[in-house]
C-alpha cells in the first residue's frame, strides 16, 4: 500500500455499501486534510492475496496500511484513528 496515502478504500463496482463508505471516507478525509484513494478489488493494482483475503469483506478501509473497518465505515472511529 502507498505510504503517502493514509486511507485506502478497497471497493467493488455496483456495491451499495461501497457507495456509503466512499461518502464517509471522503467527508472525513476532506475535513481532516488527509489524503485517501479508492482501489477496485478487481483492479490490476490490487495483489491477488489481498483480493482473496477481502473478497467477502468489501468495502474494506485501511488506515496507514492496516485494516481499519470492513462492510461499514464508522465515521467517529475513522476520525479517531486519523487523529493519532
Amino acid at each position: 500500500m502507498d505510504t503517502a496515502v493514509r486511507v485506502v478504500l478497497l471497493s467493488r463496482a455496483g456495491c451499495h455499501l461501497c457507495d456509503e463508505a466512499r461518502a464517509v471516507v471522503g467527508r472525513v478525509c476532506a475535513d481532516l486534510g488527509v489524503d485517501w484513494r479508492e482501489d477496485d478489488l478487481l483492479g490490476e493494482d490490487v495483489p491477488a492475496d489481498l483480493r482473496l483475503r477481502h473478497a467477502d469483506d468489501i468495502p474494506v478501509t485501511f488506515v496507514d496500511g492496516v485494516v481499519h473497518d470492513f462492510w461499514r465505515v464508522d465515521e467517529e472511529r475513522l476520525r479517531a484513528a486519523l487523529a493519532r
